[in-house]
């Protein structure tokens, strides 16, 4: 895109007839301040722990591996340089809440969350005793740190997730105890295979599966999806996906990295609808952060089709027991000529153990399926949908999607895309201030505005983007989020207009 506007992000603002609200910022924790928190919460022997695991990871250990070894044992290439380093006040704003809250006019911010770096990983540690110890104490120390800049900045708690109770005790902690309203989820937890733990458990770190908490989990979340509403905390889910499947180049961090937090948002997005989550907890809202909205879009379109061609009234269409055998026999007579001549037999009438034993040309489900998988075939089950419109309440409503400035495919969710039954995924502006991608943390939101420059957002639509959606992410449900902030009387008014029932009296 190219920007008509020749405007800094402060006079975009100061354009506006609305506040800017910055769903996705993010701060580069100092370590030597965290690990003084970790001792005070934990002790100076998990201060040690801590150390060693972060010296002791398999990311880390790419530095001192030689190539060969990279690939013998697949160890990704980790990400690098994930900072400004050649503009000296980003880096230092970056690490300076006061600094980023004396920064937000120049931004063009008029609130901002501030997400983590270094909490990324410790939500995904494997460790328990160090998990639970190093995410009290970020979560302590974020309090700490931001505690003074409330009107203007609030930070999320890093939540784990390797079992519903960790996650409760750890929100109960952030809300009750620190004061903290947000919340950063392990939305994908990586768990060793069980039949590897027991065949060859010194494999068990190569071979895991991810349980992305709504579908085919080990545990049961919906106590801690019970919690969430309960406090009046939307969960926003930032996992990262690199190092993973087909996100393992030993060699190319960026193959790693593009589109990961989109791969990892898809993956619990689909978990919870088809987990039946977003069926079972209507009033709960979800932050898919970072990754964008094209992605969404393409899951929305996929899933109203796929319901419309496997839905359970329709999915016995597609039984390979209702296939005439004795004219595709004919069929294969006519058409197939030698090759297929005496292919197309029943299993139980091969006497040769000839190719058929591999099953028919035509899969046969009569005696081949158990009831228990019988029972399967009806993969939208959890979802109890009755029309393909549903797909909408339960997809599109609970979830926001954290987009950045420089995407050109955020105007797909203003109508950049013509959905089914016209829907519109709720797009929020994030600016990723602190990483790699932002060089000038003043020119995001001048950047963002470009699609409003070039026709493809309206001014309503950018409000959307910028106010609207995230606002209603986190006060729709609870309306005291913005509560002694300066958009406090802005953000009533919005709630008083879109869900007059949440409003505060």
């Amino acid at each position: 895109m190219t920007a008509v506007s020749q405007r800094n992000s402060s006079e975009i603002r100061d354009s506006l007839d609305h506040p800017v609200v910055d769903t996705d910022g993010h701060m580069m924790e100092h370590l030597p301040v965290f690990l003084d928190y970790l001792k005070e919460t934990a002790g100076s022997d998990m201060v040690k722990q801590f150390v060693a695991k972060s010296n002791d990871t398999r990311e880390n250990s790419w530095h001192v591996l030689s190539p060969q070894e990279r690939r013998e044992q697949r160890v990704a290439r980790p990400p690098f340089w994930q900072s400004p380093a050649r503009n000296t006040i980003d880096r230092a704003t970056a690490m300076l809440p006061g600094m980023i809250r004396e920064r937000l006019d120049e931004f063009g911010f008029d609130y901002a969350i501030i997400y983590p770096t270094l909490g990324f990983y410790m939500v995904d540690e494997p460790d328990e005793e160090i998990r639970r110890a190093s995410c009290r104490a970020h979560n302590t120390m974020a309090a700490d740190l931001f505690r003074d800049h409330s009107e203007r900045m609030t930070t999320p708690a890093c939540i784990p997730t390797h079992t519903p109770m960790e996650a409760i005790d750890e929100l109960e902690y952030a809300v009750n105890t620190l004061g903290l309203k947000a919340a950063m989820i392990a939305n994908l937890v990586h768990r060793p295979v069980d039949a590897v733990i027991r065949t060859a458990p010194e494999l068990a770190g190569y071979a895991t599966w991810t349980d992305c908490l709504g579908i085919d989990s080990d545990y049961d979340y919906d106590p801690f999806w019970a919690k969430c509403v309960e406090l009046g905390v939307a969960p926003t889910a930032h996992s990262r996906a690199q190092g993973r499947n087909a996100r393992r180049s030993t060699t190319n961090f960026m193959y790693n990295q593009i589109g990961h937090f989109a791969e990892s948002g898809d993956a619990f997005a689909r978990a919870l609808f088809f987990g039946g989550v977003t069926r079972r907890f209507p009033e709960l809202s979800f932050g898919l952060l970072e990754g964008g909205v094209g992605w969404a879009c393409s899951v929305y379109a996929k899933l109203v089709g796929a319901w419309e061609k496997r839905n359970l009234d329709v999915i016995d269409d597609l039984n390979p027991a209702n296939i005439d055998m004795e004219a595709l026999a004919a069929y294969f007579d006519k058409y197939g000529g030698a090759p297929f001549k005496g292919k197309l037999v029943p299993r139980d009438q091969d006497s040769d153990g000839g190719a058929s034993d591999m099953g028919h040309a035509v899969t046969r489900v009569d005696g081949t399926w158990s009831d228990a998988d019988s029972a399967l075939k009806d993969d939208f089950a959890a979802c109890k949908i009755t029309r393909a419109e549903d797909i909408a309440d339960l997809f599109i409503k609970p979830f926001y999607f954290g987009c950045e400035a420089d995407d050109p495919m955020n105007a797909a969710a203003f109508g950049g895309v013509k959905l089914p039954f016209d829907a519109k995924p709720k797009a929020m502006f994030g600016s990723d201030i602190g990483h790699w991608d932002v060089p000038h943390m003043n020119g995001v939101l001048a950047e963002a505005y470009e699609v409003v420059d070039d026709g493809m957002l309206s001014d309503t639509d950018f409000r959307d983007f910028t106010f609207a959606n995230p606002v209603m992410l986190h006060a729709g449900m609870n309306p005291r989020f913005f509560e002694g902030t300066i958009i406090e009387d802005e953000v009533n008014k919005l709630l008083t207009s879109e869900c007059p029932e949440k409003t505060k009296g």
